[in-house]
């Protein structure tokens, strides 16, 4: 006789480990699907440097090194050369335009002053001597001038006498014909002197003028040569500070040799060193600063200096406002110089992250998952604080900005 089976069904336990298991299934398969082809890197963050985009004013500018010289320096040369017979002022001395500085003697050059004076003394007094000449001479051809006036008028009233004489028959013909005849010998030597007098006022302007400029000229020339002397007296062409001057009582100074310098400190200049890569982008008045103390100085280009030496070139700065009350000549300041105008654009910090991506991609953190991931961007001008990002981020967005040499070419980082 057949028995009947009871049929027993699956429990409501089966059926919570099936849902489940195929729960597990589907989300290992989906993050298999979603990870697909995805290589990450595990990376700890205390060894990361990140940095907020934000919308902030960037400018172009170089950091350069100057350093602060005087705003004028003139070099004191010995015109002429000489033995130092005293110095009258100590290096680093405030001297003011005109001061004794040292005097130099030089035998040979007064000898030859004193023998040059002689000389030129003695030829001014010979054309002084000549033009006197000259005068005596014009006053002795008046003078004969007016002698014949004289003998002319009374030798025109006897010709006339004479000739009433001759008429009466009182005198001799012999007597009126002498009488007349020098008479008319009297008016011809009368235009003679008349002559010789106008050629020689001509004469006499020409020559007292060639003497006048003779005289003057060896005027000139023992003035020079007395100023020749007096260069032996060094003295402070300009109000400021000496330096440089080692020179001792008896030593010999050769003529054009250096004897020291004078430093203008009533204001100072900054010489800059920039690298040749920038010469393009460097024009008259271009703006910088730096800080001292705290507070920012402004300084312009003034100068560019066309050499070019190994690989740098120099410019002169001045200070177009305020001038540091601390600053000494010889002191090292950082100037930031300024390539472009002040503009608003989007930041991201400068980092070693550069270096391996050239700016076309970086690492952006998602704070809700704690992972990086890569991202396209562009950038575009740069300063040593900056980028300017024009493409690819927005503010706000978290970027890693060390170097990422370890990530290898990692598609996401995650972050512990």
């Amino acid at each position: 006789m057949d028995k009947k089976l009871d049929k027993k069904g699956i429990g409501w336990q089966k059926i919570a480990l099936i849902v489940v298991a195929l729960g597990v299934a589907s989300f290992v398969g989906n993050n298999m699907y979603k990870n697909a082809g995805v290589s990450k890197l595990n990376v700890e963050t205390n060894r990361l440097l990140v940095d907020t985009i934000h919308q902030g004013v960037f400018q172009e500018f170089i950091p350069i090194t100057g350093v602060v010289e005087p705003i004028k320096t003139v070099f004191i040369d010995a015109v002429e050369g000489g033995r130092i017979e005293e110095i009258y002022v100590e290096d680093g001395a405030m001297l003011k335009k005109g001061q004794k500085i040292m005097q130099l003697s030089n035998p040979n050059l007064q000898l030859n002053y004193l023998q040059s004076e002689g000389q030129i003394m003695n030829q001014i007094n010979q054309l002084e001597n000549l033009k006197l000449t000259r005068e005596q001479q014009s006053l002795n051809l008046r003078e004969q001038a007016l002698d014949v006036e004289f003998n002319l008028d009374l030798l025109s009233k006897r010709t006339r006498r004479n000739k009433s004489l001759y008429k009466d028959d009182v005198i001799a013909q012999v007597d009126f014909e002498e009488t007349q005849d020098q008479y008319e010998h009297l008016q011809r030597r009368k235009k003679l002197l008349a002559e010789v007098i106008r050629r020689d006022s001509m004469s006499q302007v020409v020559q007292e003028n060639q003497l006048e400029s003779s005289v003057d000229l060896m005027r000139r020339n023992l003035n020079i040569s007395k100023q020749t002397l007096e260069n032996l007296l060094v003295r402070s062409p300009i109000d400021g500070q000496l330096s440089g001057m080692d020179s001792e009582i008896g030593e010999l100074i050769n003529r054009s040799g250096r004897i020291a310098q004078l430093d203008d400190l009533s204001n100072f200049k900054v010489r800059g060193r920039i690298d040749e890569f920038y010469i393009t982008r460097i024009f008259l008045n271009q703006k910088g600063s730096f800080p001292l103390g705290g507070i920012w100085y402004d300084l312009q280009i003034k100068k560019i200096y066309p050499d070019v030496r190994n690989g740098v070139f120099e410019v002169d700065m001045v200070f177009t406002a305020q001038i540091p009350p601390t600053i000494k000549r010889g002191q090292t300041v950082s100037v930031k110089l300024a390539l472009s105008a002040e503009t608003e654009a989007l930041l991201i910090a400068r980092g070693g992250f550069y270096q391996t991506t050239g700016g076309n991609w970086v690492y952006v953190i998602d704070p809700e998952t704690n992972t990086a991931y890569k991202r396209d961007i562009k950038v575009g001008r740069q300063n040593p604080s900056f980028y300017e990002v024009t493409q690819g981020l927005k503010a706000g967005d978290i970027v890693i900005t060390s170097s990422y040499d370890n990530f290898g070419d990692k598609d996401e980082l995650v972050l512990k």
